[in-house]
């Protein structure tokens, strides 16, 4: 995200986050706060959305267990933030199976798309909503994407970081990723033909294909 995004500042904290949590390990409680303070808002904006309302409901329960497990961790600043987004996980999806209910959309897409280099647009997108936007218009995407596209937008997470607290490959969350922010930057006008423009490339590919597959068909003369 652009200048004052979530994530950038999210990630500008991480120094000062893993000093706090190195004092909260050894009983310092205020040094916990600190903690809280700097993780809470991405990770309730997370859970924001997976569960919607009930959101800070699943955020007290996964604090209780953060502070019980607490001296379980082992890493800095940034893996701190993804543990506690496992956990944050782990209770959401207790939370909806209570519930009998299912987090929104489809199972994940297989892993074939040809990703973009780092400065695409897609990652443009990224870098230029805000939490409020992007939790607007992630609730129009698939689960998988929505979910990878939360854990880098809203969190902060980097793409490996993200995949462990999903439990995928990373290559499968760097697809949904993605998917769901190719999907965000049509939304956001910040690809110049929008969505004709890719139904014209995903015409252009389906003939492309056909082709090939009339040529292999053909007899040998």
């Amino acid at each position: 995200m652009g200048q004052g995004g979530e994530p950038r500042r999210a990630q500008a904290y991480d120094g000062e986050l893993g000093e706090a949590v190195a004092r909260a390990q050894e009983g310092d409680e205020e040094a916990f706060a600190v903690a809280y303070r700097i993780v809470q808002p991405g990770l309730l904006g997370y859970l924001r959305g997976l569960v919607g309302d009930d959101a800070e409901d699943v955020a007290s329960d996964a604090w209780l267990q953060i502070a019980r497990d607490l001296g379980r961790f082992r890493g800095d600043g940034a893996g701190f933030r993804g543990w506690t987004a496992t956990i944050a996980r782990h209770r959401a999806l207790d939370h909806l199976r209570r519930q009998r209910a299912r987090p929104r959309g489809a199972a994940l897409e297989q892993d074939v798309l040809e990703l973009p280099g780092p400065h695409s647009t897609h990652d443009q997108a990224l870098e230029s909503i805000t939490t409020e936007q992007a939790l607007a218009l992630l609730a129009r995407l698939p689960r998988d994407q929505a979910e990878a596209v939360l854990l880098r937008v809203v969190v902060g997470l980097d793409g490996p970081a993200a995949a462990r607290v999903l439990g995928k490959r990373p290559g499968a969350v760097r697809t949904a990723t993605h998917r769901g922010l190719k999907r965000l930057a049509r939304e956001l006008g910040a690809e110049g033909g929008g969505e004709e423009r890719e139904e014209q490339e995903e015409r252009g590919e389906r003939e492309a294909r056909r082709a090939r597959g009339g040529r292999r068909g053909r007899p040998a003369q």
